[in-house]
């Protein structure tokens, strides 16, 4: 106070209200602390509380079949096909689930993306490189360290590795997986096509090649039968459940384009095809629970074959991103990225069962075991890294975005 009555304000006060006006002269933005009023922190406090419950919600919708594939595996271990009834599933389901998928994939997939896809060799023989010669020759090599002792592992296990690296990339999942992580889908279907057109010579060729090395687990194997009835079989699936779908989407989206946009797009129709996976997926763990190819395997041999499925996907897709990233788009990568570790079980059962006729049932289920766990160990993986995937496609903003 001054002798004449007029309050006096303090230096340090009178410098802060200075500098908030300087502030705001120049555009500035006051950052001065205030206190939240009552309403504001009741609702800052409740959008604290509900955070971690909405994202484990938001992470059980992203992640949904990965959990229905559990329940559905589970439910496989408890009920399965009667025996009689089997090779009509396999049959119903190998054709017209995979035929639901392609014929969405058809209807939703512009054409000239496709052709264009179609028409990119270089990338086809990078990715169908990796796909066969990579693949066969790191699981050839993990056999062959695993065999030095003879009493470490079953044999028909270790076939049954070796048969899996051999096989072509998956035929429908790895489609879904792509688009779920914001890859280029055509390029997968592009490269999943092509694959499996040469699924039936190079696979048999490496079967041929990495078992008629003489070592002593290949001794349970009876001579390779003709390869005419494999080529057969697995032609007559792709024409019919990739081929023929795929080309009537195509057909039905460039005549009808604005109620295919309207049935797949407005209403969520393609959500179908992750459905007719799931049925694929069942069927394989039907199958292998109802024939008691569990039930034949050691406890040690069976977890030690389980991290070394989960190893061998790792290192595969891991080989995968590093070499397509030098030269690829992102985009492209994380279709290459899912093309290289999947492997099709719908093709490796019945190549095995073909070539390898005369083979006891019990030796067979124990040799389609390991293709069987891994479809369970690449779908849960691949789900899995969608998410870290689609983060590292997203575009990030640029400074000139954010002023």
């Amino acid at each position: 106070m001054t002798p004449d009555g007029v309050p006096t304000h303090s230096p340090r006060n009178s410098d802060v209200k200075d500098n908030q006006l300087s502030l705001k002269s120049y555009g500035h933005r006051d950052t001065s602390p205030e206190m939240p009023s009552g309403p504001r922190a009741n609702a800052n406090e409740k959008k604290q509380r509900w955070r971690w419950p909405l994202r484990i919600w938001h992470l059980v919708i992203d992640q949904w079949f990965l959990i229905v594939m559990g329940i559905l595996i589970a439910f496989a271990s408890q009920v399965q096909v009667p025996k009689s009834q089997q090779q009509m599933k396999k049959t119903v389901v190998n054709y017209l689930a995979v035929a639901v998928i392609f014929f969405i994939n058809g209807c939703t997939l512009p054409t000239q993306v496709l052709v264009e896809n179609l028409s990119r060799w270089k990338v086809h023989i990078f990715t169908q490189v990796q796909c066969y010669l990579l693949t066969s020759s790191i699981s050839y090599g993990i056999v062959s360290v695993c065999a030095i002792d003879r009493y470490f592992m079953d044999p028909a296990l270790m076939i049954g590795i070796i048969i899996l690296g051999c096989l072509p990339t998956a035929i429908s999942f790895n489609t879904i997986m792509t688009r779920k992580a914001n890859g280029n889908g055509a390029l997968t279907i592009a490269q999943s096509t092509i694959g499996n057109l040469l699924g039936p010579f190079l696979t048999t060729a490496l079967i041929k090649l990495y078992t008629g090395t003489g070592s002593w687990y290949t001794d349970i194997l009876p001579e390779t039968e003709g390869f005419t009835e494999t080529y057969r079989y697995v032609f007559k699936q792709l024409g019919l459940s990739v081929f023929v779908p795929l080309l009537a989407g195509q057909i039905i989206v460039s005549v009808y384009p604005r109620l295919v946009k309207i049935v797949f797009i407005e209403w969520k129709m393609n959500k179908l095809s992750s459905f007719a996976l799931l049925i694929v997926i069942w069927s394989t763990y039907d199958g292998a629970f109802e024939s008691d190819a569990f039930s034949g395997v050691q406890s040690d041999n069976m977890v030690f074959v389980v991290f070394i499925l989960i190893a061998l996907f790792l290192v595969w897709i891991a080989i995968a991103i590093l070499v397509s990233w030098l030269w690829l788009s992102r985009e492209d990568t994380i279709a290459v990225a899912y093309l290289v570790p999947t492997k099709t079980p719908a093709m490796g059962v019945p190549i095995t069962t073909i070539m390898f006729a005369g083979l006891s049932e019990a030796a067979q289920s124990r040799v389609q075991l390991p293709m069987v766990i891994y479809q369970g160990v690449q779908t849960t993986l691949s789900s899995l890294l969608t998410i870290p995937l689609r983060k590292w496609k997203a575009p990030k903003l640029t400074y000139e975005a954010c002023e």
